[in-house]
């Protein structure tokens, strides 16, 4: 039985698409969801891997801009829909579509891959590696007093069709995007699908509902939101789901808070894809009430490492040799010399001697910011070939503000 890989034709995408469900539990994305996604796909990166006619395989890619450290943009693929039918795995069908969507993202001139993860052992073997955490939170409102901050009564709060207040959050959202490595600079028409709300997805909750905090009658913050009621012998108990909240302000961003805190016939709120460092955490007395669990998230994947490391900021002055291991990509295989501080920086091949040795997965760990180039070489992922030389460079690849994804792809 033999397998090949075909590009994705135009005609084609309601069965390849078709995959992407069975592979995923077989369960049909609705109709409007099912729109959306097919709004979205570029079919351009779309491809699959076929069997007798039929798709066995698919992976696509979006084109995103990565915020990096320093606050510039890089050009990124975003990897998603990648699938395999279970009558043809252990046969080689991913790797050969991970080979030959590396070699696509590298002729287009991306320098990162990026992508999340269902099942993440999967992709270490591919070159992709943990850069950034999210959190998950269960607050607890009955025993945390609402965020409050001076200033936080001149903030006018306003619920609105969460469908129409679309472009006014689109451009907090915009103005976020250069703040904070990690976040994603979209195409038009991706805001869309923070509005997508399938009745069959709100597992009890009511329909979404969304708040606008304005500031001299300017939209500066919102949270989009849902509410599962819910009620016990001692009366109701019901919580408030955050889908997004976003604000340009701490007090904006506190307001919203407070609004989420007090609303009636609740008791706890949950958010999920928050960031580690979300100043939420500072906002209210006792962290321990808030059922802190964090995860990894967005994993990144050099595919051409002098660039990117070219591309981005260091937060102090680094001059380091790395030698660095990538036999999936063997074009990024052998010594780079990486020389760069807060203003800019450059990475070429060098045959001086190596400081520091790790594989291009450890360099998508440490590129926003979000691990360590110290912790990983605990875990014995990274190693010190020059004394002094691991924890210089773990420093200089830090970032002020914690890396983070706002929204999965």
């Amino acid at each position: 039985m033999t397998t090949d890989l075909r590009e994705l034709r135009e005609a084609e995408w309601d069965g390849w698409f078709d995959k992407v469900d069975l592979a995923f539990g077989g369960v049909p994305e609705p109709p409007e969801g099912r729109a959306l996604w097919r709004e979205r796909t570029e079919i351009e990166r779309s491809f699959g891997a076929r069997s007798d006619g039929d798709w066995v395989g698919t992976a696509g890619a979006f084109s995103f801009g990565l915020t990096v450290p320093g606050g510039g943009r890089v050009a990124a693929a975003g990897v998603t829909m990648v699938t395999v039918q279970p009558t043809h795995r252990r046969r080689g069908v991913l790797r050969s579509m991970m080979r030959h969507q590396l070699a696509d993202v590298r002729a287009r001139g991306e320098s990162l891959a990026v992508l999340t993860a269902s099942e993440p052992a999967i992709y270490g073997r591919f070159g992709y590696g943990p850069a950034t955490q999210e959190l998950r939170l269960g607050i607890d409102t009955l025993r945390l007093a609402p965020p409050d901050l001076p200033g936080i009564d001149g903030v006018h709060l306003r619920l609105v069709d969460a469908a129409e207040a679309l472009p006014a959050c689109e451009r907090v959202y915009e103005q976020l995007v250069p703040t904070r490595p990690g976040m994603l600079a979209r195409q038009p028409g991706w805001e869309r699908m923070g509005v997508y709300d399938p009745e069959s997805e709100r597992e009890g909750a009511g329909k979404l509902q969304c708040v606008v905090a304005e500031v001299d009658g300017v939209v500066r913050g919102y949270a989009r939101y849902a509410v599962a009621p819910e009620w016990d012998h001692s009366g109701p108990c019901g919580a408030v789901r955050v889908r997004q909240i976003d604000a340009l302000e701490p007090v904006v961003y506190a307001a919203l808070w407070r609004y989420l805190f007090g609303m009636d016939l609740t008791s706890w709120v949950s958010a999920r894809g928050r960031p580690v460092d979300d100043p939420l955490l500072h906002l209210v007395a006792d962290m321990r009430r808030c059922g802190i669990e964090a995860r990894e998230s967005l994993f990144v994947r050099p595919v051409e490492v002098g660039e990117a490391l070219a591309a981005r900021t260091y937060l102090t002055p680094v001059d380091v040799v790395l030698e660095v291991a990538d036999p999936f990509c063997p074009w990024n295989e052998g010594r780079w010399r990486l020389s760069g501080d807060a203003k800019g920086a450059s990475c070429a091949r060098t045959t001086d001697a190596p400081d520091l040795a790790l594989s291009v997965r450890e360099l998508g760990s440490a590129y926003l910011g979000g691990f360590t180039l110290t912790s990983l070489a605990a875990a014995g992922r990274v190693q010190e070939l020059r004394p002094g030389a691991l924890q210089a460079a773990s420093v200089a690849f830090g970032s002020d503000a914690v890396p983070w994804l706002p929204h999965g792809f």
